[in-house]
């Protein structure tokens, strides 16, 4: 059964080269192309913020992970999240690297805790089957365990 704990809301202006506004004003941003396909400096465009929210979201779905195994999660543990905007066709759309170090937990351990909070973090169940998500640890394809 579905139980609904919080829900986000925000409103956009203008497109790419717009504000964003969260409903408590806590985000209230300029938007911007990225500066490299033409964009302005010092503004976000949406392909960081989700970077930003995917990668905060899968660490913790790391640390529930992690405390469900009996391991501590090294508070130094990162996750880096890549987000590309790429071009197909007439469409765009998005592909996303997650790369983990879970300091000071074994490997083989540790690509294990990797996909199973794959399994739980809502951005990687909203994502799955509508665009490529790759999981790396410590820069390599983190490898299915047995």
């Amino acid at each position: 059964m579905k139980n609904n704990l919080y829900t986000a809301e925000a409103q956009a202006t203008g497109g790419r080269s717009g504000q964003v506004r969260s409903s408590d004003c806590v985000i209230d941003m300029a938007m911007s192309t990225p500066e490299g396909l033409g964009g302005k400096k010092g503004a976000t465009n949406p392909e960081q913020l989700f970077a930003a929210g995917y990668a905060s979201c899968f660490q913790q779905a790391l640390m529930v992970i992690s405390q469900r195994e009996g391991e501590k999660l090294d508070p130094a543990s990162t996750v880096q999240c890549s987000v590309t905007l790429f071009k197909d066709g007439e469409a765009y759309g998005l592909s996303a690297v997650l790369d983990v170090d879970l300091k000071g937990v074994d490997p083989g351990k540790a690509a294990d805790i990797v996909h199973k909070a794959h399994q739980i973090c809502p951005y990687s169940v909203g994502t799955r089957g509508n665009m490529e998500v790759e999981l790396r640890l410590n820069g390599q394809p983190a490898p299915v365990g047995n």
